[in-house]
């Protein structure tokens, strides 16, 4: 396979790739020839408004979607749907990252974290398809939402404002929530599932510790106090409050300064 001369240029190429898994395998390609030094240069391609998408699943509002429970039968493989999802965007927010932001000048250390992520994405989606199939179904089987991409689309003039977004918040309430979900999945006999649970949920921590991270150090760039200004975007961009439980272990270790999210 020939590899893209840039890392921007090999971004864009998963972006435009519509079927999921063309796209993890793009992934861990192109994140292998990252970090064994065969795509060693960061490029400008700009990457497109929008990630390319399968056919399926049909994409309606969030608020249409149907309540996600970890119960048995078809509301579990709906879970599962859901996360999968979930997974699939995040790989390409992470690769959106690697591309969009190119002209602020960030260290390599930058593009390795978002890179790495991009492929635990990769790794987390194909588990999960891999459980829809032994659950006798296929991603695309069930509606899904778009509220992860109109995320993206909404901070994609600010690297401050996609961090705080997406990683420090989105994120972060993940590590929030599946703790949860794996004892109610444990407890309801699906330890297949509640065990690709709890690897998504450990290896999230480091994608919450690189938001914080590189939010941090652009807080620091700007001459930014980080904590005021993550609560003014935060305001600015989440529609909610940030509301217990907090999963105050998790994001300890992901660095994350409890006055982020404490009243």
């Amino acid at each position: 396979m020939s590899l893209p001369p840039t890392l921007s240029d090999a971004a864009c190429l998963i972006l435009s790739e519509p079927l999921p898994q063309k796209k993890v395998s793009l992934t861990y390609a192109y994140a292998q020839a990252w970090r064994d030094g065969d795509i060693s240069l960061v490029g400008d391609t700009l990457p497109p408004d929008r990630p390319a998408r399968p056919t399926k699943p049909k994409l309606c509002r969030p608020s249409d979607m149907p309540k996600r429970s970890p119960g048995t039968g078809l509301r579990r493989t709906a879970l599962v749907h859901a996360i999968a999802h979930i997974e699939l965007n995040a790989i390409d927010l992470a690769w959106d990252i690697v591309a969009r932001f190119t002209a602020l000048d960030f260290p390599t250390t930058f593009y390795d974290d978002w890179v790495q992520i991009a492929a635990d994405e990769a790794k987390h989606f194909a588990m999960l398809d891999h459980r829809l199939h032994e659950l006798d179904a296929a991603y695309g089987d069930f509606l899904a939402h778009d509220g992860l991409w109109q995320a993206a689309q909404s901070t994609h003039h600010d690297i401050l404002e996609r961090l705080s977004l997406v990683p420090m918040i989105l994120e972060a309430r993940g590590l929030d929530t599946t703790p949860a979900s794996v004892k109610r999945l444990t407890q309801n006999n699906d330890t297949a599932t509640a065990n690709i649970m709890s690897i998504i949920g450990a290896e999230e921590v480091n994608h919450v510790a690189a938001g914080v991270k590189w939010f941090e150090y652009v807080c620091e760039n700007r001459d930014l106090e980080p904590i005021a200004t993550f609560k003014s975007l935060a305001a600015k961009n989440f529609k909610g409050r940030l509301k217990p439980p907090f999963n105050y272990s998790a994001r300890d270790l992901a660095n994350m300064n409890r006055a982020y999210y404490e009243e």
